[in-house]
């Protein structure tokens, strides 16, 4: 009988219209809100906001004006040595000493700066435009260092002057002393050649290292100074190395991208 009395009470309102309609339950309006509030927080992420990027690249410490490699202006056998790696040269320094057919020769600097690298020893025999020594230009023994990053020619265009830049600096152990902080001075306008870059740095095997992935674009770093360090520089850390930094010496550079509008990337 109870089943036969729910059968006529569901044939006399088939589509039960005299009850009343829940359109939501409480949680379900809570989740709707929620995701409504969520949505509208990512449009307006996506028309305003940015998203922030770096690119890491080979880099080295220079002193800002480039290197030239001095050559032999005669040819015969070296018999002394003048000057030293490492040490700095006013221009027109004698670095060397030739015995020549017509008596002894000086080999000096073209230009002052800092002996980088000495490729002659004494009793060798040189000819006449033979490499001898690399110098790294510089008007003064205490000018600062600047880092040259190599990065790829695609990021170059969205690197800004003024951007910072971390360098992990090979001959420091980066967990006990953090990065080497700095920032763009300016960025090269054209990609650099193996030869060019072999040029400024005075070494043509890292000409060749740092184009073998395609020719890098320069970007010249200026170090952010401090004068608690024992370096003179700033780092992550308080006080960085216990030892001041050298020229020439190798780093990866992580320079930080301009900021780009999520709108362009999301949009096809």
């Amino acid at each position: 009988m109870q089943f036969r009395r729910q059968a006529l009470t569901k044939l006399q309102s088939p589509d039960e219209l005299d009850l009343p309609v829940r359109l939501a339950r409480p949680e379900g309006r809570l989740v709707l809100s929620v995701t409504v509030a969520a949505l509208a927080a990512a449009a307006v992420w996506a028309v305003t906001g940015s998203v922030t990027s770096t690119v890491s690249a080979p880099a080295v410490l220079t002193h800002g004006r480039g290197s030239y490699v001095l050559q032999s202006p005669v040819a015969g056998q070296v018999t002394e040595i003048l000057a030293k790696e490492g040490e700095w040269l006013p221009a027109d320094a004698p670095v060397l000493t030739v015995r020549t057919a017509d008596g002894e020769s000086q080999v000096r600097t073209v230009a002052a700066g800092r002996l980088t690298a000495l490729a002659a020893t004494v009793g060798q025999i040189v000819t006449t435009g033979a490499d001898i020594a690399a110098v790294e230009k510089g008007a003064r023994a205490d000018d600062p260092l600047y880092a040259t990053v190599y990065v790829p020619a695609e990021n170059a265009a969205s690197i800004e002057t003024g951007t910072s830049v971390d360098l992990t600096v090979q001959t420091v152990p980066a967990q006990e002393y953090g990065v080497l902080r700095g920032r763009v001075e300016s960025v090269a306008r054209t990609p650099r050649s193996a030869r060019q870059i072999g040029a400024f740095l005075g070494d043509s095997r890292l000409g060749e290292q740092f184009t073998e992935k395609g020719r890098p674009v320069a970007v010249t770093v200026r170090l952010d100074k401090a004068a608690g360090t024992r370096s003179g520089y700033r780092w992550s850390t308080a006080e960085g190395p216990p030892y001041p930094l050298t020229t020439m010496t190798m780093a990866s550079g992580s320079v930080r991208l301009a900021d780009q509008r999520p709108v362009d990337w999301l949009l096809p």
